[in-house]
């Protein structure tokens, strides 16, 4: 079974009351409830010892998701080189929503990860744009969330290697909103929805895309590369 750690913030729980209200476990919490059943779930939150990331936990990760928004400077660096080796060498790393901004993410994106947004609440149809891929396996043509904050484009991230999703909202705006890209060995998926004071995650669809990618970014089991000064496979003749 896999091993999945959902890592949170877990600071917006504790100080509105109205996302208290919405996810009264924190969003970790409400996450890991839905993925539990299908893989070996754990969670970790930011004011945790070393974010609750040790060594051993990141060493027993298939698959981390992250959700972050407002502390995203709190997350230490030494943490973050760590979760990046790990993603490196064949972790799985799912990054919802505000998680955009997070030092991870933009660490291997190697861009700033900006974009628009707004606080309407305003309809999301999030248009599935690659029927195909396992992510969007169960989905129908869309997912309609009734409200959602809104991202919109231009978002500052590489050019993805599939783009699973895009999303239309009330206001016109339009954002690509599920993302894959390869690091390494590691498979990383961005998933747009989840601001906090929405019940997104209760959301069936948005529970499929998630159990989804978590499959889709499990680590594979390749040999890994040998680098440095190599001696040569065939015999090289002298040149005269």
């Amino acid at each position: 079974m896999l091993n999945v750690t959902v890592w949170n913030e877990f600071r917006h729980e504790q100080k509105n009351p109205v996302v208290r209200e919405i996810y009264p476990q924190g969003i970790h919490g409400a996450i890991a409830s839905f993925l539990e059943g299908d893989f070996q779930v754990r969670t970790a939150t930011l004011d945790e010892d070393v974010h609750g990331l040790t060594d051993e936990v990141l060493e027993q990760t298939d698959v981390l998701i992250w959700w972050g928004h407002i502390a995203h400077d709190e997350v230490d660096d030494v943490i973050v080189e760590k979760v990046k080796q790990r993603v490196l060498d064949g972790m799985g790393l799912i990054v919802l929503h505000s998680g955009h901004f997070s030092k991870i993410f933009k660490t291997l994106m190697g861009t700033t990860c900006d974009l628009k947004w707004r606080e309407a609440d305003e309809k999301e149809r999030l248009w599935v744009i690659d029927p195909s891929h396992p992510i969007a396996e169960g989905i129908g043509e869309f997912i309609e969330l009734e409200k959602e904050e809104m991202y919109g484009e231009h978002f500052d991230i590489p050019a993805p290697d599939q783009l699973v999703f895009m999303s239309w909202f009330e206001g016109g705006e339009v954002f690509r909103s599920g993302c894959t890209y390869q690091r390494g060995k590691g498979k990383i998926f961005y998933f747009r929805p989840g601001h906090e004071t929405y019940p997104t995650y209760y959301n069936k669809d948005i529970q499929t895309v998630i159990k989804n990618a978590v499959q889709w970014a499990k680590p594979t089991q390749l040999p890994k590369p040998i680098y440095g000064n190599a001696k040569p496979l065939e015999e090289i003749k002298p040149k005269n």
